[in-house]
């Protein structure tokens, strides 16, 4: 009972950030002394073609109060790196230019019990 009691402690906040095939966890805990830390999950969807089943790989980073400035610096700098040397954003892969377009197609041209506009034979 003890051991759940803790665990409910020390978990505080938690938030998600979904990423196309990766989702991010953002979790604040805080350890037996009361101090809190921040955890990042990151977890990565893969299929399995021997079991035929998806299965999840996740990697995570403690990040103790103490290192919050540095890894921010630290994070900072690189996405600045990024963002200023990166000429374009790379094509994505799998995208039909067409899926983005709407077409003008109204309810009712989908109701096949409407046959005002259609002939005897189905024809219009």
């Amino acid at each position: 009972m003890e051991e759940k009691e803790n665990r409910q402690r020390d978990e505080i906040f938690s938030a998600v950030v979904r990423a196309g095939k990766r989702t991010y966890f953002f979790d604040v805990k805080e350890t037996r002394a009361g101090s809190l830390y921040l955890t990042i999950t990151e977890s990565r969807r893969y299929f399995s073609d021997e079991e035929n089943k998806f299965y999840y790989k996740k990697h995570k980073i403690f990040l103790y109060k103490e290192d919050f400035d540095k890894f921010a610096d630290g994070y900072t700098q690189a996405v600045e790196y990024i963002k200023s040397n990166q000429e374009q954003e790379p094509e994505e892969t799998n995208v039909n230019p067409e899926q983005n377009k709407f077409s003008d197609v109204k309810f009712e041209d989908l109701d096949p019990k409407d046959k005002t506009d259609t002939e005897p034979n189905g024809n219009k």
